[in-house]
């Protein structure tokens, strides 16, 4: 039995969606943002379904955006489970938290990010008080049984978020899928930092191919996805998304015809009416399409005496 919960979000996507999951233990797949309107609406949602906060024994996390993690404090009795790097964040680990400025100033320096847009950095950190007080109480990793959910499995499908986890159920060709598909909108790839400040960045928009290839291996009938309508036609989605992203890494290649460019010279083409105020979104798109075009071999990468990396269609 899967029970949809809808609550409001104060960004684009409008609302986000929750799932409460009925087995030998009764659950709730992600919990919306920490604003008082969507717990108004997950109270409601969870009465609807003939049950009180006091009963949900689990919280399960597909991933650590605000809009899914912010509700976790609502629910005393609940075990809270999900990625190891959601368990980061909401610890508050401070190695981890305090390492975010310095990454994304890095990432914007090796972009050719003029320096007065460097302010950006503490924007592209996301705010700790989106997020719920409790820490993990269980790491969720690719390939577990969710606990009494029998036959539920976690799939690693990273790339939208660094902790991306997807719920399948082979039997009952059932996904709970997060934000890896949506129905009418396309996932943002976002670049993020790693668990561990010394790491390289990861490769967003190639994880996020890979993870959307992996919905072509399963015989998915419904995917419940974290915002919007359930998707029936999830192979044929997919490959529309892939063909579509394609398409968009051929329009981007075109723009290095004339000479070499910058992530930010590439992502005032791509996007001159929004960069300015969508700097980090932009940002995480073009460098995954320059990502996507090195990888199948279009695209090199030379980096100048300064430290910047420069683009040059092969």
């Amino acid at each position: 039995m899967i029970h949809k919960i809808i609550s409001p979000v104060p960004f684009p996507e409008g609302t986000v969606n929750s799932f409460i999951i009925k087995d030998d233990a009764l659950s709730i797949v992600d919990v919306g943002t920490k604003t008082p309107e969507a717990l108004e609406a997950i109270k409601i949602g969870v009465k609807n379904a003939g049950y009180q906060m006091e009963d949900i024994e689990q919280v399960i996390l597909t991933h650590h955006h605000p809009d899914h993690v912010g509700w976790i404090d609502a629910f005393p009795n609940a075990e809270v489970l999900g990625h190891v790097y959601v368990d980061a964040w909401l610890r508050r680990d401070p190695l981890f938290i305090d390492s975010h400025y310095q990454f994304y100033i890095d990432r914007m320096k090796e972009e050719g990010v003029p320096e007065k847009y460097f302010t950006w950095a503490k924007k592209m950190t996301r705010s700790l008080e989106l997020l719920g007080e409790r820490a993990l109480t269980g790491i969720i990793h690719d390939g577990d049984e969710i606990p009494g959910h029998k036959g539920l499995v976690a799939i690693e499908t990273l790339g939208h978020a660094q902790s991306h986890l997807a719920f399948w159920h082979e039997e009952k060709k059932v996904m709970i899928g997060g934000d890896l598909l949506l129905a009418n909108i396309s996932s943002n790839p976002l670049i993020e930092p790693p668990l561990n400040p010394k790491a390289k960045r990861a490769k967003s928009l190639l994880q996020y191919n890979e993870s959307l290839k992996k919905l072509l291996t399963m015989p998915i009938e419904k995917l419940y996805s974290g915002h919007g309508e359930e998707i029936t036609n999830v192979h044929e989605l997919v490959h529309a998304r892939l063909e579509k992203q394609n398409l968009r890494a051929m329009k981007v290649l075109h723009l290095l015809e004339d000479r070499p460019k910058t992530i930010f010279e590439i992502n005032m083409e791509i996007f001159p009416a929004l960069y300015e105020r969508q700097l980090g979104l932009t940002l995480s798109q073009t460098i995954g399409q320059m990502d996507y075009l090195m990888d199948v071999d279009l695209v090199k990468e030379e980096q100048d005496e300064n430290g910047v990396f420069w683009y040059v269609k092969k």
